[in-house]
């Protein structure tokens, strides 16, 4: 089991903004959606490449290179050319501080 990396103190991810961080080897991206924060790899499960800068509506993202969608709640694949879901990560508030850790290993 991981440890909890540190994300950012809550007032510095206001809704609508996220931040990556390094969780044992995986980029993850955490989202703030409505005063509530969610955890996805950022990696398009059809090619790779990153999903963060991508377009993000509600909360859905879009991959930036060929139109793929994910539910940033779920993690859920939602459109082609993405079949498969992307990995999904605990988040929690400590001490004012978003955290998140790597619980695929569990």
């Amino acid at each position: 089991m991981s440890d909890w990396v540190e994300v950012a103190a809550i007032g510095n991810l206001p809704p609508g903004a996220y931040r990556t961080v390094d969780v044992d080897g995986a980029q993850v991206a955490v989202f703030n959606l409505d005063g509530v924060y969610y955890a996805i790899e950022d990696v398009c499960t059809h090619d790779g490449g990153i999903l963060t800068g991508g377009e993000v509506k509600d909360d859905i993202i879009v991959c930036p290179r060929h139109g793929a969608s994910f539910c940033i709640r779920t993690g859920k694949a939602l459109g082609p050319p993405a079949y498969e879901d992307v990995a999904t990560f605990p988040v929690r508030v400590e001490g004012g501080l978003i955290q998140v850790r790597d619980a695929r290993w569990d």
